[in-house]
C-alpha cells in the first residue's frame, strides 16, 4: 500500500515524496470496516437496497442514504505531515471539493476556523450539514469573495467532466504565496463519471502517461500540474479504503497524495 521506488521517479519529484506507513487511526478505520460487514442483517438489507436503485441512483448517493461506504484517505498524522503542520496549527479556510460524507473533511477541518465543503448527492449534503460544515454550491465556492489556505480536492480529478479547468479555479481560489491544494488521485488514472446509475467518460478528460505509479506521478506533476501553474510540495503513496459490503470487509485502491503550491512564474496552460 506504501511502497515507491524512488529511482523510478522523476528527478524533481524523487527529493519531495514523503514515506507513509501503516498507522493506528488507518487500523482502527479498518477495524470498524470489518465489524460493520460482520453486521448480516444490516448488509443484507443495503443489498437489497442497492439492488432497487442501483439503475436509477448514483453510488454515491445510495451510500449516503443507507449511511455506508465512508472513505478513509489519510489520518490526522499523514495529513500533518504532508502539510508540514503542527498538531495545533490553525489557518483560517478550508475547502474540501467532492467532500462526500464529510468523515476526510472532519480529519481537515480541525486546523482551520471556517469549514466549507461542495458536494451534489442531496445524501451526502445531509451528512455534511450534520457535521456543521458550510455547504457551498459546486458553481459558488469560485465566487465568493474570499480565497481558501487549503483547498482539497481528493479523487475527485478522474471523476469530473473538465479536470483542467478545475484545476485552474482552484488555483485562482487559493490564498496567494501560503495557499495549498491537497489533490488525490486514484492510480492507474481511469476517469469516469457517473450518470444516474450509469458511468461514462468525461467530455475532457486527462491522459496520463506511464504504467508504473511512479511514472503517473511524475507525468501528472510535468504534464499537468506544472502546465497549469502548480509546483510540488509533497507526494506520497497511501491507500484509499472504503467501508466493505457483505463481500469484502473493505475495498482499495491506490492513491497518490500531492500538496501542490502555485508557481510563481506559471507560463500557459494545456489545451
Amino acid at each position: 500500500w506504501y511502497r515507491c521506488c524512488p529511482d523510478l521517479l522523476g528527478e524533481s519529484v524523487r527529493p519531495l515524496f514523503v514515506q507513509s506507513h501503516l498507522d493506528s487511526d488507518t487500523k482502527a478505520f479498518l477495524k470498524r470496516s470489518q465489524e460493520k460487514s460482520s453486521w448480516l442483517f444490516t448488509q443484507l438489507y443495503h443489498s437489497l437496497v442497492s439492488t432497487v436503485l442501483g439503475p436509477m441512483v448514483s453510488r454515491t448517493s445510495i451510500n449516503g442514504f443507507l449511511g455506508r461506504g465512508s472513505m478513509f484517505v489519510f489520518s490526522a498524522d499523514q495529513f500533518q505531515r504532508l502539510l508540514r503542520i503542527v498538531p495545533d496549527w490553525t489557518g483560517e479556510r478550508l475547502l474540501d471539493l467532492g467532500a462526500g460524507d464529510g468523515g476526510v473533511t472532519e480529519v481537515m477541518g480541525v486546523h482551520f476556523q471556517q469549514v466549507y465543503a461542495t458536494e451534489v448527492s442531496p445524501p451526502m449534503k445531509w451528512h455534511l450539514q450534520r457535521r456543521n460544515f458550510t455547504l457551498l454550491g459546486i458553481d459558488e465556492w469560485q465566487h465568493t469573495g474570499f480565497q481558501y489556505d487549503v483547498i482539497s480536492c481528493l479523487n475527485l480529478l478522474d471523476r469530473c467532466d473538465d479536470p483542467l479547468h478545475l484545476l485552474r479555479e482552484i488555483r485562482s481560489s487559493l490564498v496567494p504565496k501560503t495557499g495549498r491544494l491537497i489533490l488525490a488521485a486514484v492510480l492507474p488514472f481511469e476517469p469516469y463519471i457517473e450518470v444516474g446509475g450509469k458511468w461514462q467518460r468525461p467530455n475532457n478528460h486527462l491522459k496520463i502517461a506511464g504504467k508504473t505509479w511512479e511514472e503517473q506521478v511524475t507525468n501528472m506533476c510535468s504534464e499537468v500540474f506544472q502546465r497549469v501553474g502548480f509546483e510540488l510540495e509533497a507526494v506520497t503513496r497511501l491507500p484509499y479504503l472504503c467501508e466493505g459490503d457483505m463481500y469484502n470487509d473493505y475495498y482499495v485502491l491506490d492513491d497518490a497524495v500531492f500538496v501542490l503550491k502555485a508557481s510563481e512564474d506559471a507560463g500557459g496552460s494545456p489545451q
